[in-house]
C-alpha cells in the first residue's frame, strides 16, 4: 500500500514539474491584459488560475474523505463478518 501510495505522489510531483506556463483568459480578459500590460497580466492569470484550482481541491477533498470513510466502513464488515463466523 505504501508502494502504491508513493508512485501516485512521484507522479504528481512530476506531473507539476513538468508544466508549462498556462494561459487561462477568455477573450474578454485577454484583451483586459493586453491593455494592463505584461505585469498586470500575469497577476490576472495567476487569480484567474487560483478561481479555477479552487473547486477542484473541493472536490478532491470530498473524494478523499469519502474514500477513506469506505474503507473503515468495508473493514468494519469484514470485521464483523468474521466474528458471526466465529
Amino acid at each position: 500500500m505504501k508502494m502504491w501510495r508513493s508512485k501516485i505522489f512521484i507522479g504528481f510531483i512530476l506531473m507539476i514539474a513538468s508544466t508549462v506556463t498556462a494561459v487561462a483568459q477568455c477573450a474578454i480578459c485577454t484583451k483586459t491584459a493586453e491593455q494592463l500590460g505584461e505585469g498586470p497580466a500575469k497577476g490576472l492569470n495567476a487569480g484567474i488560475l487560483y478561481l479555477a484550482a479552487t473547486p477542484f481541491l473541493i472536490i478532491g477533498y470530498i473524494g478523499y474523505r469519502w474514500f477513506q470513510s469506505e474503507k473503515e466502513k468495508n473493514k468494519l464488515d469484514a470485521q464483523q463478518s468474521e466474528q458471526r463466523q466465529l
